[in-house]
């Protein structure tokens, strides 16, 4: 009698199931720092040579690195934490990647569910510490629900709203035999248009010429809609504000309509959304406040349409005149015949605006080079000089991953690029995020050279990056501006007149200071060359350098503090 072999049989471990799921996925890197209870996943890789291993020295580190890699890459990244501990310390970098709509798998390895009734050594209860910050949670039982389960989160994570899912992976269900198929991937169309097109299209047409403004959304760059935003904003000569907290700019800006970011706060917004009769806001999420003021973000007089695929943010916080759910790539496709005979009778008004728009860019960029120019002596370098020397350094096509608060603003106004996909910041509001998220968005990006502009008290958040992308030979070039100090809690305490510590100019647990932060040793010891800079002069020839280096360096830049 023949003896059937395992093999034979088609019979392998859950790990060996879960690999062969994530390669029909098109998963290129798993991100992670294993522990016991992710062994046989690290196990089954060992023949899986077409899936790298992306190693971070934190949980916190992978978590970022994987939400970069998702969104340079444009697809899901898969995430593997080390059960409760691991998943606790990744769980801000969750929080980000939750706020952000960055499409992960998360996943976790569990202990061997056969002894959990004796509380063994790093049980949890996954499902529940990470359901808060998911777009659902849940432990995998059995081997048999891999196939089906994995394929659901990696499509549920990227339909909209996209976001992070959760899978828990015990060891015994990992270790056990299955003969079930890995089965195959689904093709879905999810570029849904939107309803009522028309109807936008007249509504849009009635503002009168100059008295629209469109708020491109962080949305647009995951429906990959920039050039039918460009179109629109084309069309109808509109000025186009960037969120007020974005996570991209998917409008290029170099383009004449470029109007900038909104501000951070709601009497901000209010006073340049109180020059239009009407805003039309592609995306959701695009009016996010930080510090509290009194009054709407949206003046009273001032109408608001909305198109977005999340029909949860759609009337959510202001009334609006129309909103419509929909793709938006594929929805303005579909509004932008309709529109432009409706507009046909303005055309020279239109013509006008537009040319006006280029002059308005061309003043604007001359006051603020003129304001580096008078600063670029100083004897300490000036935030506003060093954001001027980082954009002139990157040039219009490299990738900046910016975490940097001080010169955040700054680099912003400073930015001259035709591609919607150069910038990207963290949107979470936690830290840590700006050093692995480049490592992750140089791999989704096929190793292209990305700078990141970090500050120094983020920096220390996940210096762990600059290890990985030693280890990975990233060309990722790493920008510390360092002011010594939490600049931004800085800054906000002493525009508050009535606080004691303005009064008694002591500012408690602010200054990085006694000892200072030895930024070129941190990253020497962690095999990344690096120099420091502190003449305004040296900025650029430093980052250029290291750009062309081919490989991953650090070029920390010493500027004013508040």
């Amino acid at each position: 009698m023949t003896v059937e072999t395992v093999e034979a049989a088609g019979r392998r471990r859950g790990a060996d199931l879960l690999v062969e799921v994530l390669r029909s996925e098109g998963v290129r890197y798993i991100f992670g720092n294993p522990g016991t209870t992710e062994l046989p996943l690290i196990d089954a890789l060992t023949e899986a040579h077409d899936i790298a291993y992306v190693l971070a020295l934190q949980e916190a580190t992978a978590v970022a690195m994987a939400d970069g890699y998702a969104q340079g890459a444009r697809r899901p990244a898969f995430l593997n934490l080390h059960t409760a501990g691991g998943l606790g310390h990744g769980m801000g970098g969750l929080v980000n990647s939750q706020v952000s709509g960055t499409p992960l798998v998360v996943t976790a390895g569990q202990q061997d569910l056969r002894h959990a009734l004796t509380d063994p050594l790093l049980m949890g209860d996954l499902v529940a510490i990470a359901d808060p910050v998911m777009k659902w949670a849940r432990e995998v039982t059995s081997p048999d629900q891999i196939p089906v389960l994995l394929r659901r989160a990696f499509h549920d994570c990227a339909a909209a709203p996209s976001g992070p899912v959760f899978l828990s992976l015990p060891m015994d269900v990992m270790e056990a035999m299955t003969g079930v198929p890995a089965g195959e991937t689904s093709t879905i169309d999810q570029r849904a248009v939107a309803g009522s097109l028309d109807r936008l299209a007249d509504k849009l047409a009635a503002v009168a010429p100059g008295r629209l403004a469109l708020i491109a959304g962080d949305e647009i760059d995951s429906s990959d809609a920039a050039a039918q935003t460009v179109a629109v904003a084309d069309l109808l000569a509109a000025p186009v504000y960037g969120s007020s907290w974005p996570a991209h700019i998917p409008f290029p800006t170099a383009h004449p309509l470029w109007a900038g970011n909104l501000p951070t706060r709601a009497d901000g917004i209010a006073a340049i959304l109180g020059r239009y009769d009407a805003v039309f806001a592609l995306g959701g999420k695009s009016l996010i406040t930080v510090l509290y003021t009194e009054g709407s973000a949206v003046p009273a007089g001032t109408e608001v349409f909305q198109l977005s695929a999340d029909v949860r943010d759609l009337g959510r916080t202001y009334a609006t005149s129309l909103s419509t759910v929909g793709d938006i790539r594929a929805s303005l496709d579909a509004l932008l015949p309709l529109l432009a005979p409706r507009l046909a009778d303005r055309a020279e008004a239109y013509a006008r605006l537009r040319a006006e728009a280029v002059t308005a860019q061309a003043e604007r960029r001359a006051r603020l080079n003129a304001a580096a120019d008078a600063a670029f002596a100083d004897p300490v370098i000036a935030p506003l000089v060093a954001a001027r020397e980082v954009a002139r350094a990157v040039g219009a096509q490299t990738t900046i991953i910016d975490e940097a608060p001080a010169t955040l603003t700054h680099l912003r106004t400073f930015l001259d690029s035709p591609s919607t996909h150069q910038y990207a910041a963290m949107r979470g509001g936690v830290l840590g995020w700006g050093m692995p998220a480049s490592v992750g968005f140089s791999l989704g990006l096929d190793r292209a050279p990305v700078v990141c502009v970090v500050g120094d008290g983020a920096a220390m958040y996940s210096p762990q990056a600059l290890w990985t992308a030693a280890h990975e030979k990233l060309p990722v070039t790493f920008v510390v501006i360092n002011n010594a100090e939490y600049n931004i809690l800085k800054t906000y305490m002493k525009g508050q007149a009535h606080y004691a510590s303005v009064r008694a100019n002591r500012f408690i647990a602010m200054d990085l200071t006694d000892p200072a932060v030895d930024f070129p040793a941190l990253a020497a010891s962690m095999g990344v060359e690096a120099r420091r800079v502190t003449r305004a002069g040296d900025i650029a020839p430093a980052i250029e350098a290291g750009i062309r280096s081919g490989k991953a360096n650090l070029v920390e830049v010493v500027v004013r503090a508040t």
